[in-house]
């Protein structure tokens, strides 16, 4: 997870030193009061199109007591209807992520079964419950739109959202010892078509 991080950073580091004329810098502002960041820039390739590079980085190890910690690098054609950077648009983007999370439908806590399917039982007699929580990488592919409102020459918001197919490869850990609950030996695999992006950006325009 490391690892893809610094890549991450890396290419948007290089990204961003290319800065040249119709290029914007942006922050998500939905996410800033949670802690986590979200940044992108975008370049214009002709009258109509641009490549945008965005990040996104959760660093939650623990959110309200849930596991919360994502590093994702995402690229993102888009083509502007009436003019770059300006009104609606529709993209289609590809993204790197790698997690370790809680899926909302593993929130609650629930029994340990045994192999028989009984649920196991603490030395005191009681039943052992426990969350439990995925750590993996996925690759998102998928299609969004949005609207790049004006304020200004420099100043713009881009409101937007994206949904797409995430292919994961994970590994099921149990919280209460971090072991393995899913019974693979190796990687599990998931897929689903779910919203996989959206925000409120804060945009400047270099002249």
């Amino acid at each position: 997870m490391q690892s893809l991080s610094k890549i991450i950073i890396t290419a948007f580091i290089f990204f961003f030193l290319n800065i040249s004329a119709q290029t914007e810098i942006k922050i998500n502002a939905l996410f800033v009061p949670v802690g986590m960041i979200n940044i992108a820039v975008e370049k214009s390739l002709s009258k109509k199109i641009s490549l945008q590079a965005e990040a996104f980085v959760s660093p939650w190890k623990s959110f309200g007591g849930k596991n919360l910690q994502i590093y994702m690098g995402t690229l993102e054609g888009r083509y502007y209807f009436k003019e770059m950077m300006k009104g609606w648009y529709i993209g289609a983007y590809g993204s790197v992520a790698a997690y370790n999370i809680q899926k909302w439908n593993y929130f609650k806590a629930t029994s340990v079964p045994n192999e028989d399917g009984s649920s196991q039982l603490l030395p005191d007699g009681s039943v052992r419950v426990t969350e439990r929580y995925q750590k993996g990488l996925a690759l998102i592919i998928g299609v969004s739109g949005g609207y790049h409102f004006t304020v200004n020459e420099n100043l713009g918001i881009d409101v937007y959202a994206g949904v797409g197919t995430t292919q994961s490869i994970y590994r099921g850990y149990l919280k209460d010892n971090n072991e393995r609950y899913d019974g693979a030996e190796n990687w599990n695999k998931s897929g689903e078509l779910i919203p996989t992006r959206g925000g409120l950006m804060l945009t400047y325009k270099f002249d």
